[in-house]
């Protein structure tokens, strides 16, 4: 329940991201549930690696090299699906932040809505 609840979420913070900043399109509510499903996969399976494989510059970058890796994944996600287009890497950048910040938000607030151990 809780799961599908954080999706719904997470695919109407997409549509946030598309409304407030124009170089992240997403065609209707469906693509974006569709592409929530897909970030939250790429960012499960693939960021992993991709942050181990570039520790050194993360690290000499002051972290800051992971920016970039979420928007990677961002425009990754977009470049796959259909409905959701994203128009360059800044376009990326700057959506995977929104979108992270709205991420952050969704779990704050579910988190004191529903506590650890109430509907898992």
């Amino acid at each position: 329940m809780k799961t599908l609840l954080r999706w719904i979420l997470l695919a109407a913070a997409l549509l946030l991201v598309a409304h407030l900043y124009p170089g992240v399109q997403v065609t209707s509510f469906t693509s974006a549930m569709i592409a929530a499903l897909v970030l939250g996969l790429l960012n499960t399976l693939l960021r992993p690696l991709l942050v181990l494989l570039t520790l050194p510059v993360t690290v000499l970058s002051l972290g800051l090299f992971l920016f970039v890796i979420n928007a990677l994944m961002f425009w990754a996600a977009a470049a796959v699906l259909d409905g959701f287009t994203v128009t360059g890497f800044w376009a990326a950048l700057i959506g995977s932040l929104i979108y992270s910040l709205c991420g952050m938000l969704i779990d704050v607030v579910m988190e004191r809505m529903f506590p650890p151990g109430e509907l898992d």
